[in-house]
């Protein structure tokens, strides 16, 4: 692994010497906000979008990381190119920007604040053979967060509930990806991409009440349109996921995610759908990237 040149507190230094205080409240309470952008082929993805939600967190949260969006923008933009070098080692980059509210016993005290932003791999290995196979999904025990204690559109690391999610999900399916679901028992989201299914040619997805708004999310409702195809958000059961004619995850990483599996059930005919087929398409042509290509060539 290379040792990643990283933005730290006002600093650019190899990823190995970041160090956080004990004391910082991110580490001590989950009190950190932070998003994740790839890049294709060494050019960021939708900066903008992630930066804006970045700061609407903050905004939420109320921690002043003490700097502009255009200055987290352009720290952004340079890691990559500060690590340009290494990139082919690798592909492409996953972008990491986290910003923690600091050292202190209380909130209302603690800081100044933490600001990391780091490039990592895209983990082509985990999910590269999906696209041919399909992931499983597992409809967890574990339910997401109501807005009414912690809205899910903030972009957080207060997430034990997510941790059991997937040590859940182990038990059940050793391969698979956790489902959660709100306390009225309608799915929600992943641990870490948002769920859709299609059924009689149209695209379905959990409404954005008590889920993130995933950038990947806007990415396939752009993609639908332009396609044509219809999409809509509406309350899904387990039932709907069951009984759906094929499924997928939308995130940074995979882009489109194809599930061919819940709960141990065939969906469809356990096959990667038509859509997820045409929505990776399409969103090859538009980052000029043979999305899958590169995800089996660096996966293995």
């Amino acid at each position: 692994m290379a040792d990643y040149i990283t933005y730290f507190n006002g600093e650019w230094v190899p990823y190995s010497q970041v160090a956080i205080d004990p004391n910082d409240r991110g580490f001590i309470g989950g009190d950190v906000v932070f998003d994740v952008i790839r890049t294709f082929d060494g050019k960021s993805f939708r900066m903008k979008e992630h930066v804006d939600r970045l700061f609407r967190s903050m905004t939420y949260v109320r921690i002043d990381p003490g700097l502009t969006k255009q200055e987290i923008t352009d720290i952004s933009e340079e890691v990559v190119v500060r690590n340009e070098d290494v990139r082919g080692e690798v592909g492409d980059f996953s972008i990491w920007q986290f910003v923690t509210r600091g050292p202190g016993p209380r909130a209302r005290d603690a800081g100044p604040p933490t600001v990391c932003v780091k490039v990592a791999p895209v983990g082509f290995q985990t999910f590269s053979r999906h696209y041919d196979d399909g992931c499983h999904g597992v409809i967890v025990r574990t339910r997401s967060f109501p807005a009414q204690s912690l809205d899910p559109k903030i972009k957080h690391w207060s997430r034990m509930n997510f941790a059991l999610a997937d040590l859940e999900t182990a038990d059940v399916d050793p391969e698979g990806y956790p489902i959660l679901t709100d306390l009225n028992g309608n799915l929600t989201e992943g641990t870490t991409n948002n769920v859709f299914l299609v059924r009689d040619g149209v695209i379905r997805t959990p409404p954005d009440s008590d889920i993130l708004q995933g950038v990947s999310r806007g990415m396939v409702f752009d993609l639908a349109d332009q396609l044509n195809i219809p999409l809509v958000e509406e309350d899904l059961q387990p039932y709907d996921l069951y009984t759906a004619d094929e499924a997928f995850f939308a995130s940074t990483g995979p882009c489109v995610q194809p599930m061919t599996k819940a709960d141990n059930r065939q969906i469809g005919d356990g096959k990667p759908g038509p859509i997820s087929k045409q929505l990776l398409a399409a969103w090859s042509e538009a980052v000029g990237v043979d999305i899958v290509g590169q995800a089996q060539r660096h996966g293995g």
